[in-house]
């Protein structure tokens, strides 16, 4: 039986636009190879394998829900907001913002040609590709974010908001999701790269929060992403705003960990 890359086999089936969206599909853990989850969009497969793309709530990608729950959670209204996606990758941000009123988004991401074609052609976007939120400058952006969402993968976001910050508006408010496989280090991460232990993405968060106060920000909240990752990461937003404004809250020690606590799930039999 012939066999092919997952991601080719899905384009030409029309189960993806492009290639690239085929691969962010697979990466986001929308897609099943016969009834079994796929990881890697380049896995050969037979060329009559049943393959599956979930449906993601109507956001582009399940990000947008991961969204949706921290604004409903924290109870803000975004409509108007001139925002800065960082880490955009398929759009899931972007999407939820557009849908929540946003005025215009930045999708800013240091990769190419992920984000749907939808947000792409959208007159309320501004397509920012193969960008290094680090060595983003004030004047490098077509206008002051007053609200950043962001979502990196790979590096930290302590490398990664010092800049970004630097670009915003007076009165700024953030949401952060913060990804403990990307934040703990390396001997704390478990087999396939998931964080189990409650106290590793505890400090995790924690690490995120103390550079957000060193660099002029409020740490108001934190919640569960309430959607697990492709590989079975729990991810906490860290909710912010301009320091200049607003007052880290006094309680945020236990926010954060009522936040790890919602997150955490047992490990799976025969994984430490």
């Amino acid at each position: 039986m012939a066999r092919e890359r997952l991601d080719a086999l899905m384009t030409g089936r029309g189960l993806a636009p492009t290639r690239s969206r085929a691969q962010a599909l697979v990466l986001a853990g929308h897609v099943r190879v016969d009834g079994a989850p796929a990881h890697k969009p380049g896995q050969m497969v037979a060329a009559d394998a049943d393959v599956t793309v979930a449906a993601t709530d109507g956001y582009v990608s399940r990000a947008g829900g991961k969204l949706a729950n921290a604004l409903d959670h924290l109870g803000w209204d975004v409509a108007g907001v001139r925002a800065l996606d960082v880490g955009a990758s398929t759009g899931g941000f972007t999407d939820c913002l557009l849908r929540r009123g946003a005025g215009h988004v930045i999708a800013l991401d240091v990769g190419y040609g992920q984000l749907a074609w939808s947000l792409r052609n959208d007159p309320r976007v501004t397509v920012m590709e193969r960008t290094n939120a680090r060595h983003l400058t004030p004047g490098g952006l077509v206008y002051p974010p007053d609200f950043v969402a962001a979502d990196v993968s790979f590096i930290s976001l302590t490398l990664v908001w010092p800049a970004v910050v630097a670009c915003a508006a007076p009165g700024w408010r953030a949401c952060l999701m913060v990804k403990p496989q990307f934040e703990a280090g390396r001997r704390d991460v478990g087999s396939g790269g998931v964080v189990r232990d409650p106290e590793v993405r505890r400090r995790a968060v924690n690490r995120v929060a103390e550079c957000v106060a060193a660099w002029g920000g409020a740490v108001l909240d934190a919640s569960d992403s309430g959607v697990p990752g492709p590989k079975g990461n729990r991810e906490v937003f860290l909710a912010l705003a301009d320091a200049r404004d607003a007052a880290t809250a006094p309680d945020i020690d236990e926010r954060i960990g009522a936040a790890v606590e919602a997150g955490t799930s047992p490990a799976p039999p025969g994984e430490v």
